[in-house]
């Protein structure tokens, strides 16, 4: 293995036109109280369904 080059080289400069557009969302934290029920699950018909109707738009 080689040592470190005593010239480093500079950053690489991307290509013309090709830029990073990443963005890091944040929602913020939801507060829910301790007495609040669960949300009902749905029943294996209706996720059936959901899975078959986003199968389908794809």
């Amino acid at each position: 293995m080689t040592g470190p080059s005593s010239t480093p080289r500079g950053e690489h400069t991307p290509r013309p036109g090709h830029t990073w557009t990443t963005t890091v969302g944040w929602s913020g934290e939801q507060v829910v109280d301790d007495d609040t029920p669960d949300p009902p699950r749905l029943n294996r018909a209706t996720r059936r369904a959901a899975a078959r109707a986003r199968r389908k738009t794809r």
